[in-house]
C-alpha cells in the first residue's frame, strides 16, 4: 500500500478503481437502473463536482497559502514556485475551470433547464432558474477570467513568454487582483449552486 501511495498515478489510479466498484456495487445492490438521461445526468453532475473541486481548490489554494506566503520566502527559494509549482498549479486550474463549466453546461442541458437558468428565471418564475442561473454565469465569469486575464498575465510573469522587466510585475499584479475577484465570486456561487440544489 505504502507503494501505492508514493505515486500519484498509482493512488488517482486506486481511486479510480474503488470508484468504478462502488458503482457496480451499487449497480447489481439496487437491481440495476437504466442508462438513461437520468444516468448521463448524474454522470455528468459528478464530473462538474469532481472539476468544480479541483478548480476552486486551487483558487483557494492560491489565495489562501501562496500568494500569502510569497512575501516569507527567500528571493534564492522563489524560483521554486514561479517555475516548478506555479505552472503545474495554472495548468490543472485552467483545465478545471473549462471542465466545470463544461460539464455544467451538459447537466443543465441534460436536466432541461438550461436556456431557463442562462436567462435568470425571467419569465419561468425564478426560483430554482434563477438560482442556478447566477451560479452559472458567476461560474463563466470566473472561467473567463481564468482563461482571458489570469492566465494570459501569469504566463508574462512566470517567464513562459516573453515580457519586459517592467511588464512582468503589472501582469503579476493583474493576475493576482483577478484571482481575488473569482476568490469574491466563489463563495456567492458556491451558495446559488447548493441554494439551486437544495431550497427549490
Amino acid at each position: 500500500m505504502v507503494n501505492i501511495l508514493q505515486s500519484l498515478s498509482k493512488t488517482v489510479h486506486l481511486s479510480l478503481v474503488i470508484a468504478v466498484l462502488l458503482f457496480i456495487g451499487l449497480y447489481f445492490g439496487a437491481d440495476g437502473f437504466a442508462f438513461d438521461q437520468y444516468f448521463f445526468s448524474w454522470l455528468f453532475r459528478y464530473l462538474h463536482v469532481l472539476a468544480g473541486i479541483m478548480w476552486i481548490g486551487l483558487l483557494w489554494y492560491l489565495n489562501f497559502v501562496q500568494i500569502p506566503s510569497m512575501p516569507n520566502i527567500p528571493d534564492e527559494q522563489k524560483p521554486a514556485i514561479s517555475k516548478v509549482i506555479a505552472p503545474k498549479v495554472l495548468f490543472w486550474f485552467r483545465w478545471a475551470a473549462f471542465a466545470t463549466i463544461l460539464t455544467g453546461l451538459i447537466v443543465a442541458y441534460l436536466n432541461g433547464y438550461l436556456h431557463e437558468s442562462m436567462t435568470l428565471g425571467i419569465g419561468s418564475g425564478g426560483g430554482k432558474n434563477t438560482a442556478i442561473g447566477i451560479g452559472m454565469w458567476l461560474g463563466i465569469i470566473m472561467a473567463y477570467n481564468v482563461w482571458f486575464i489570469i492566465w494570459p498575465n501569469q504566463k508574462k510573469a512566470l517567464g513562459i513568454v516573453d515580457a519586459s522587466a517592467e511588464e512582468k510585475p503589472i501582469a503579476a499584479k493583474k493576475a493576482m487582483l483577478t484571482s481575488r475577484v473569482n476568490t469574491l465570486l466563489s463563495i456567492p456561487m458556491l451558495l446559488t449552486m447548493v441554494a439551486a440544489q437544495n431550497l427549490y
